[in-house]
């Protein structure tokens, strides 16, 4: 099992948690780690928010001592702005402060930020060269294949990034007008990594240990980012490091484990979010865990009207009180 260093950070392993909005919070990195993720990324926090002082913000930048190692995801496209308030958050325990130009939501794109970036690499290396220069801590960067299939500039980016000083990239194989559809090129990912020295990351359809180690051969990458395959299934990181350790494959979690980690995660976010919110938010979790699971549409009906934790924990008791 490979060992990854990013800048003065070595992480356990090579298997890293996809930073997600509305997905990656404290709770859930904390169970990701806990299965066996080398590096945990928050949700992206915007530079212009922490510069106003936004409470939420505050709270979307807490980190737990056990998640550790974790990185911090900042996007905008202010390119002093996002230096200051890198440098402002600097003392905060992260331990890699990540640039988020990846992100394909309209809100994000149509202000100029996250993946729209990519359509502007002299902006990119204004704001990555500030950047470095404002932290000492190690600054990666996440971007797409391109933004559209007329302007693939995955390689372009990953050696303006490099020239600025950034420690590693993560390569997301879809362009930005493909969101999330579509298969991910993993060539534009070889290609990166053949064009650039420093760490490259892919990104893209690792659904299982079998793809977490397809990518990693067929691309020669450093390291594998997983997102949409640990919603529901924290246990992807324990069993891809099995897989790449020894090319053993654990068996899948029964009930019993499902329902010991949902009560675990419900636990969680009952702490760090309190009952109203804790319990909304969990609903998606929910649904998640539940997915292939018989009567899963009747679980998802009953998931959606729970609004106290009482009834999601006699909700969880009916969907996996007994083995089936």
């Amino acid at each position: 099992m490979s060992k990854l260093t990013i800048g003065n950070v070595t992480l356990d392993n090579n298997l890293i948690l996809a930073p997600m909005a509305g997905v990656t919070d404290l709770p859930f990195r904390l169970l990701c780690r806990q299965m066996g993720a080398g590096l945990v990324c928050m949700e992206m926090v915007s530079a212009k928010a922490i510069y106003y002082n936004n409470k939420n913000t505050d709270t979307l930048m807490e980190i737990h001592p056990d998640e550790m190692p974790a990185s911090l995801q900042l996007f905008g496209s202010d390119a002093d702005i996002i230096a200051d308030m890198a440098k402002r958050i600097e003392e905060r325990p992260f331990a890699i402060l990540d640039f988020n130009m990846g992100c394909p939501v309209p809100k994000v794109v149509n202000n100029g930020e996250g993946s729209a970036l990519m359509k502007n690499p002299k902006l990119v290396e204004e704001i990555l060269t500030k950047l470095v220069k404002a932290v000492n801590k190690p600054v990666t960067v996440k971007f797409r294949k391109g933004f559209n299939e007329d302007m693939v500039n995955a390689v372009e980016i990953a050696r303006i990034a490099e020239s600025c000083g950034v420690a590693a990239v993560a390569v997301h194989g879809r362009t930005r007008e493909q969101y999330y559809s579509g298969q991910a090129d993993w060539d534009i990912i070889a290609r990166v990594k053949d064009a650039v020295r420093i760490p490259v990351i892919g990104n893209g359809d690792v659904d299982s240990p079998q793809k977490a180690l397809q990518l990693l051969e067929q691309t020669g990458c450093d390291g594998v980012m997983i997102g949409r395959a640990a919603q529901g299934n924290p246990w992807i990181f324990k069993d891809c490091a099995a897989y790449l350790e020894n090319g053993t494959l654990p068996a899948h979690p029964d009930n019993q484990e499902k329902k010991r980690v949902i009560l675990e995660h419900a636990g969680l976010q009952l702490e760090y979010k309190g009952e109203y919110t804790g319990v909304r938010e969990m609903r998606k979790h929910l649904a998640w865990y539940t997915v292939g699971m018989p009567h899963s549409a009747r679980f998802r009906q009953m998931i959606n009207t729970m609004e106290t934790m009482e009834e999601l924990l006699a909700g969880v008791e009916q969907i996996f009180g007994t083995d089936r």
